[in-house]
C-alpha cells in the first residue's frame, strides 16, 4: 500500500531509476519482499519511470495541476495533466485550489476537479486536499465531498510540503466521508495519507483507522495508500527483525 515518491527540484533520471529499482525490489537480498503499489514523480519523468517498471504491476503516478501550490490557470493545470497522461501515468495526483476553497468559491473547486477528471481519461485521479491549510476538520470534510462528487478516485491528505500533513483526526474525517459516500452512491473512493508517516507503528495506527472507520474492504492498494517514502526502510527493518531476531540498522538499506 506504499507509494514511493520523489518530488524534488533536484530529481535526476538516475535518481528516478534508483527509486524504480527499489520500488520493484525493496530488499534486493530478499526476493520475498513484495513491490510497492506505485512510484510518484513529476510529469517530465513519467516516461522514464514507465519504462523502468513496465510489466511489473507497479503503477506510475504523476503530480499535476501546478503541484504543490495549485496556483495556475485551469488551462495550465489541464496541460500539466495531459503531459502526465500522454507520458503513460496510471495515476494523477492533483491539488485543489485552497485559495478558492477558503474564499468560499466551492463551485470553482468542484469544476476544476471535474475538468481534471475528464482530462485524466483512463488514469486514476487522486485529489490532494492539503488539509494542513484547510484550518478545520469541517473544511476537510467539505473538501472531501466536493472532490468525490466531482469524480475523484482517491482523496489524499497532503502534498507532503506543508506541516501538519497527515494526522489521525484528518484521516478519521476523510475515512468517514468515503464510507458515507459509498453508502449514498454505491461508489467506493480511496484514501491516501501522505506526509509525516515514518515508522511501521505510525502505519499500523492508520491501518486500524481504515478498518474501524471505513471497513476492511478498504484495506487494499486499490482503496488505501500511504505516501511516505521514509516508511519503507522502517518496514524493511521491522521485517528483518521478525525474520532474524536482530535489528538491522538504517545503513543496511538504501536512502531515497
Amino acid at each position: 500500500m506504499v507509494d514511493l515518491t520523489t518530488l524534488e527540484g533536484a530529481d535526476t533520471p538516475g535518481k528516478v531509476r534508483g527509486l524504480c529499482a527499489k520500488a520493484l525490489h525493496p530488499d534486493p537480498g530478499d526476493p520475498a519482499v513484495p513491490p510497492v503499489a506505485a512510484v510518484c514523480v513529476y510529469p517530465d519523468l513519467v516516461a522514464l519511470a514507465r519504462g523502468e517498471v513496465a510489466g511489473s504491476g507497479v503503477a506510475v503516478a504523476s503530480v499535476a495541476t501546478a503541484f504543490p501550490s495549485g496556483r495556475a490557470s485551469l488551462a495550465v493545470k489541464l496541460a500539466d495533466v495531459a503531459e502526465a497522461v500522454n507520458a503513460g501515468a496510471d495515476e494523477v495526483d492533483m491539488v485543489i485550489d485552497r485559495g478558492a476553497f477558503l474564499a468560499g468559491r466551492y463551485a470553482q473547486v468542484y469544476e476544476e476537479v471535474r475538468a481534471v477528471r475528464e482530462a485524466c481519461g483512463p488514469a486514476h485521479l487522486k485529489v490532494i486536499l492539503e488539509t494542513g491549510e484547510l484550518a478545520t476538520l469541517d473544511n476537510t470534510a467539505r473538501a472531501a465531498w466536493l472532490a468525490m462528487l466531482a469524480g475523484a478516485d482517491f482523496i489524499k491528505t497532503s502534498t507532503g510540503k506543508v506541516t501538519p500533513a497527515a494526522t489521525p483526526p484528518v484521516a478519521l474525517v476523510m475515512l468517514s466521508a468515503v464510507r458515507d459516500f459509498a453508502d449514498a452512491t454505491g461508489r467506493r473512493v480511496g484514501v491516501k495519507v501522505a506526509g509525516g508517516i515514518r515508522t511501521a507503528k505510525d502505519a499500523i495506527r492508520y491501518l486500524v483507522l481504515v478498518r474501524e472507520i471505513a471497513g476492511p474492504q478498504w484495506l487494499t492498494p486499490d482503496l488505501f495508500r500511504i505516501g511516505a517514502s521514509s516508511l519503507l526502510n522502517d518496514l524493511l527493518m521491522q521485517r528483518s527483525k521478525q525474520l532474524t531476531g536482530a535489528y538491522a540498522g538504517p545503513d543496511y538499506f538504501t536512502l531515497d
